[in-house]
């Protein structure tokens, strides 16, 4: 049975009222009155529902069993600051960073972006395409039972992005580094960690000047060049296998 979205605050004296969000998803799989299912709350809790009503827009269960479940997060943070991509890209790259544990996922407009959402203009448009990969990173977790929901960040340009303070390890990936990330991560204790992707055609020579200066490291993800789509992917997968088997 998977796992659905239920935000809290959560009770168990009283019946918990479904948004039509999840009454809708529990119509589609065809769940009725007296089975049981299980929720988490987007920070770390789960608990098991036992569906009490259903109708076309709302419904009632009761929670049970509520409990924390973190033992899918990784005791580091990864953060995917991800370069806008044109098409579909960035739905793929929001639902594949979360699968593969990213836990903040900023969108940067950068020289070189296909789109440009920046703009006072693009306001509302950008607030949409927020709204939908806020969509995107609650059904990955649903579908591969993370409990965390991962932080979407606003879209930021990359000026502004390289000027927030961080403590993490910060990793710039470009294909014309001379040191491998693994190299980098494997002399590294476990860390909360940064990975820079830049858009198709890559950041400019501009934009990594000003990342080194920011306290970035230019690496590398081997000796093939990589979509944008693909390389933020192969990065995180990247950390977990080399702390995981440090560990």
């Amino acid at each position: 049975m998977p796992q659905f979205y239920l935000p809290g605050p959560w009770e168990t004296q009283k019946p918990t009222t479904l948004n039509p969000e999840v009454a809708h998803h529990l119509r589609v799989r065809r769940i009725e009155p007296g089975e049981t299912f299980p929720v988490f709350d987007g920070r770390g809790q789960v608990a098991s529902a036992k569906l009490l009503s259903l109708g076309k827009k709302t419904g009632e269960v009761e929670l049970s069993a509520i409990r924390t479940d973190i033992h899918r997060e990784t005791p580091y943070a990864i953060t995917l600051a991800q370069a806008l991509a044109g098409g579909d890209k960035m739905d793929w790259i929001v639902e594949k960073a979360v699968e593969t544990g990213a836990q903040k996922i900023i969108p940067l407009q950068c020289e070189r972006s296909v789109i440009k959402l920046n703009r006072t203009s693009d306001a509302e448009r950008a607030q949409k395409r927020l709204a939908h990969w806020q969509g995107i990173i609650q059904a990955a977790c649903e579908q591969c039972d993370r409990t965390v929901l991962a932080d979407l960040e606003h879209i930021q340009n990359f000026e502004e992005f390289l000027q927030s303070p961080a403590t993490s390890l910060k990793l710039l990936l470009s294909p014309d580094a001379t040191v491998s990330m693994v190299s980098v991560l494997s002399k590294m204790p476990p860390q909360d960690v940064i990975l820079l992707i830049g858009p198709e055609g890559g950041h400019s020579p501009e934009e990594e000047a000003l990342a080194q200066a920011a306290g970035y490291q230019k690496v590398s993800l081997g000796e093939r060049v990589l979509r944008t789509e693909t390389a933020g992917i192969v990065a995180i997968t990247a950390v977990n296998t080399v702390w995981s088997l440090g560990s």
